[in-house]
């Protein structure tokens, strides 16, 4: 329906058979009687103020995280002069230089600083906004690569994919298998979406849901089993040691008695510290389910003392929590988490 138009005026006597046919006629536009254009802006807004899509704040952000040109444009899939453009058209609408370059390297000024966070907050809320969308519909889509540690039968990786994959469809899974220390820097550089991750992390950006509790054992090979029988702390200490890696939170177990073992190699393979030890090489520390079946065998001898405990977790970055590619992982296979807690680990 038009809007009517209101005549105002003397009231008309009487209606000719010309007036009916002219009555809803719009009236003659002369100069000056156009209507005003509305403006699709809102009156407080200022056509002055820097207009910023968020494709360039995803290239600011991404040089940002990495320091570099080349790797930012391959993780956007964009050319390197497409990022660098994007970088330089944000400069000219702020008028103000985010990073200082040089050569072979790109660091964020401290304007730059100081505005990261703010830009990611925006890219969060975008993708949030996103995702509730796709949510509602039931669509979320796209990419999700989950970093692996040794050992997949006992992440039940199969099963935790398969509720994944139930509850997000559309979502193409892909995993990799990393050293155990790579995980969490890997999550947080953007490299990988989640993983899995054994032991506590203290990051203000990490989340991590609980998946179940682990304990470790001290073993040796079978033949240090007389020793190992009356052996302190100093003792055990001093024997060869099959060393996790450094960040290992398995490391506190000696730390706690103010000894420190004698490594003599370090290995990040889990399925490989087992190896190492019944072959003579030196002590470990094996995982419970793992120790127990190879002292049955007679492969390894127990150290009655030595026992860490660990929890293996499902990790992800916070600040990317509604990206289409994490936006359900944590949340949604609640069915398959769960049953990775209620189940013990399957061995051999």
């Amino acid at each position: 329906m038009g809007t009517p138009w209101i005549v105002t005026g003397p009231k008309p006597t009487a209606m000719t058979e010309a007036d009916e046919g002219t009555a809803h006629a719009k009236p003659p536009r002369g100069p000056g009687s156009e209507r005003p254009r509305l403006s699709p802006y809102p009156p407080w807004f200022n056509l002055s103020w820097p207009f910023m899509d968020i494709l360039k704040l995803r290239s600011f952000v991404m040089v940002a995280r990495l320091g570099h040109l080349t790797r930012a444009a391959e993780r956007l899939f964009l050319t390197q002069p497409a990022v660098t453009a994007h970088i330089k058209a944000i400069e000219q609408e702020l008028g103000i230089a985010l990073f200082d370059r040089a050569p072979g390297r790109i660091t964020l000024t401290r304007h730059g600083e100081l505005l990261l966070p703010e830009a990611e907050h925006v890219l969060a809320v975008f993708e949030g906004f996103s995702a509730k969308a796709r949510q509602i519909k039931g669509e979320i889509s796209g990419n999700a690569l989950i970093a692996t540690v040794d050992d997949s039968d006992f992440l039940r990786l199969g099963e935790l994919l398969y509720g994944l994959r139930a509850s997000l469809p559309l979502l193409q899974f892909r995993t990799r298998l990393v050293p155990a220390d790579d995980v969490v820097d890997g999550i947080l550089n953007g490299d990988f979406d989640a993983g899995f991750h054994i032991g506590n992390i203290d990051h203000p950006d990490i989340g991590l849901p609980p998946l179940r509790s682990i304990a470790y054992l001290a073993a040796g090979p079978a033949s240090f089993a007389e020793r190992l029988s009356r052996a302190g702390w100093k003792d055990v200490a001093e024997m060869p040691w099959v060393a996790p890696p450094e960040r290992s939170h398995v490391r506190g177990l000696f730390a706690q008695h103010g000894v420190r073992p004698n490594e003599i190699v370090e290995c990040d393979q889990i399925s490989a510290m087992l190896d190492l030890v019944r072959s003579g090489l030196g002590m470990g520390l094996l995982r419970e389910d793992v120790a127990l079946g190879a002292v049955e065998k007679g492969e390894v001898a127990l150290w009655p003392h030595g026992r860490a405990e660990g929890r293996l977790a499902f990790v992800y970055r916070l600040s990317a929590e509604h990206d289409p590619s994490v936006v359900g992982m944590p949340f949604c296979p609640a069915r398959a988490l769960a049953d990775l807690t209620a189940h013990p680990a399957r061995t051999g």
